[in-house]
């Protein structure tokens, strides 16, 4: 590993991550290595690590190159790896406005959950099209101490249990990951979204994000939340015709989601580059020998 490491610090509605250029994929970040770049305490802190590599220099991406630039190379806080990440993707595109690749306006990036499509609009909000949403069938449920709840099960490239409550408070800490069966339905986990309504087509959310604990804002599960209302309420683009668009409170901001009659999913919210620097050294080799 390079005994010296740029990276910048972004956020997408407080949902924040540390941003690691890598244009020719020189670096390699163990899982040990993401952990200790996102601890809050001893390291640079964020919720998870956006690595930004060029899609031809990337094995799982090379197959994208044709269509994408970019590769996102997401990380959960833990260092463990992830499909996709809503938030990450706008904040990666900011950074790819911020380091001079891309201009206002339309362009792809390369994930884990294949290439997604983005619009930066000159008054800075970034929309992702975030794919479509499957819904496994099967019943799920949710558990809080005492309390239950029936989940919908989304999958938005990854994994979510989407639990409608009477209180946000009801979530608990959301420090450790809140129970979920049968367990068969999410072999890999799953991230854990707790929902109240705040009026029509706009509601409220928490969300334990499996690796990473309770953050401030989750995109993916912000579509998940959007998509379980929709069908709670009885709308479905697909057979209504007309696209359903919520907005979704986070505890970081607020993010305005719509589905599409052709099953595409648009997330549009803020992304921000709030630091950037190196990473000291001597910090650097004490942490990885």
């Amino acid at each position: 590993m390079s005994t010296r490491i740029a990276f910048l610090k972004g956020h997408g509605t407080e949902n924040d991550f540390v941003i690691v250029p890598d244009p020719e994929n020189a670096l390699d970040l163990s899982p040990a290595a993401v952990a200790a770049l996102c601890d809050r305490r001893a390291g640079i802190g964020g919720d998870g690590l956006l690595r930004v590599v060029r899609s031809a220099a990337h094995p799982e991406a090379r197959v994208m190159a044709g269509e994408a630039e970019w590769f996102m190379d997401y990380r959960n806080g833990d260092g463990s790896i992830a499909e996709m990440c809503g938030n990450g993707s706008r904040v990666f595109a900011r950074y790819l406005q911020h380091a001079g690749h891309v201009t206002e306006g339309d362009l792809a990036i390369a994930t884990r959950a294949g290439v997604k499509t983005v619009h930066i609009a000159k008054n800075g909000d970034i929309t992702i099209g975030m794919g479509r949403a499957r819904l496994p069938e099967g019943d799920v449920t949710v558990t809080v101490g005492e309390r239950s709840w029936p989940a919908r099960n989304v999958n938005m490239g990854n994994p979510h249990a989407v639990a409608f409550v009477a209180d946000l408070a009801h979530a608990g800490d959301l420090y450790t990951a809140p129970p979920v069966s049968p367990a068969s339905a999410y072999p890999d986990g799953v991230n854990v979204e707790f929902v109240v309504d705040r009026g029509p087509r706009h509601v409220a959310m928490r969300v334990h994000e499996r690796g990473s604990g309770e953050t401030r804002s989750c995109g993916t599960g912000a579509c998940a939340v959007a998509v379980a209302t929709a069908r709670r309420d009885g709308a479905d683009p697909a057979v209504t015709g007309t696209p359903a668009t919520y907005t979704v409170d986070v505890p970081g901001g607020r993010l305005v989601i719509t589905e599409r009659p052709d099953g595409e999913i648009e997330m549009t919210g803020p992304a921000v580059i709030v630091a950037e620097g190196e990473i000291d050294a001597e910090w650097l080799a004490q942490t990885f020998g």
